[in-house]
């Protein structure tokens, strides 16, 4: 591994933020689109001032985050056009795949298959070769079993699995794709939450040995992003019920649900119109992945890719204020190189 210096990753890209209603978030399917080519960087609009009234984030409890030792980073930042390499060479800059789970362990893998509408070139659904690799790591590492699912929004999981391209790659790597049954969910409490006091999740979510948390970095109407913290909605039963306080609820399910490692594809990444998209427009090649403990550090370094600062996005800042996680990932140890390959 070649270290860089690291780069002005603050440099403001320029986004518009919208909305749209939640309606919109969950529409039909559209038609599938031919083979795709390259896309130009899109016309971005000027970025929006941040909000005047953002809450100033509070220290981190040292109790709601597994400890980093001082000789790995708090996050890893890969950069490179090699899916595998991204994965076994982030991985290993974090301590190797051994540090977060023992021989014998049962591991899920979550990443973002929300739709079957489009191949992954289109960014709405997590790149097939960092999950089939990630598959292929936690096995070498001495996993028993490697599950891979989520709860699509949009068609079926079997034609969304199909057409993401992961369960190729996934059962080539000796793993297997789970379908999300509704006799496996199961209702629970949220202590101390602020507005979702109860949600149904799929049981094995929650007992698992290990839990990755595999988003694509992508516009979203709602959320602005969707990353790490957003991509925990398909791990239960009535996503809806996250719409009605969107900021506070979603930061309430990440409470209950707590992924042991994060790791954002921004290789291809959705610039407008999420989280479905469907024009190789508004996809722009990015090549990086972000690795980290914290899914809310991981998070607030993805926002850079988008011309966007943490504070931008409410659940973020919620987040950090409920000690879930660091806001100020400036100040973290950090890793960030060019891969080989």
């Amino acid at each position: 591994m070649k270290k860089v210096s690291r780069r002005d990753f603050l440099h403001l890209m320029g986004i518009g933020i919208g909305s749209v209603t939640a309606a919109h978030l969950i529409s039909g399917c559209e038609p599938d689109i031919p083979p795709p080519t390259v896309p130009p960087e899109p016309s971005l609009t000027p970025l929006q001032p941040l909000p005047t009234s953002t809450p100033t984030p509070q220290p981190t409890p040292t109790n709601t985050i597994q400890p980093t030792s001082v000789e790995n980073p708090y996050l890893v930042v890969t950069h490179g056009e090699d899916p595998e390499q991204h994965i076994r060479q982030g991985i290993k800059a974090l301590g190797g795949m051994e540090r977060f789970m023992k021989s014998g362990a049962d591991v899920i893998i979550k990443p973002n298959i929300c739709v079957p509408y489009h191949t992954y070139e289109y960014a709405a659904t997590t790149n097939p070769w960092i999950v089939g690799t990630l598959v292929k790591v936690c096995l070498e590492a001495g996993a028993k079993r490697v599950r891979v699912m989520d709860f699509p929004f949009g068609g079926t999981a079997k034609d969304s699995y199909r057409k993401s391209g992961i369960e190729e790659q996934v059962k080539a790597a000796g793993g297997e794709m789970e379908i999300m049954l509704p006799l496996k969910y199961k209702e629970y409490d949220i202590p101390n939450a602020v507005s979702l006091n109860q949600t149904s999740v799929y049981e094995d979510i929650l007992t698992t040995d290990l839990l990755i948390d595999v988003p694509i970095a992508k516009n979203h109407g709602l959320a602005i992003l969707t990353l790490g913290l957003k991509n925990l909605m398909g791990t239960i039963q009535d996503r809806g019920a996250i719409h009605n306080d969107f900021d506070n609820r979603l930061v309430d399910l990440a409470t209950l649900v707590r992924p042991h490692l994060t790791i954002i594809d921004a290789m291809r990444t959705l610039m407008a119109n999420g989280p479905t998209g469907g024009n190789l427009s508004d996809v722009k090649i990015q090549n990086t992945v972000i690795f980290s403990q914290d899914t809310v550090a991981a998070d607030s370094f993805a926002t850079s890719l988008f011309g966007l600062l943490p504070q931008h996005l409410g659940y973020l800042v919620n987040a950090a204020n409920r000690g879930l996680g660091r806001l100020d990932y400036q100040n973290v140890k950090i890793e960030e190189f060019n891969i080989n390959g």
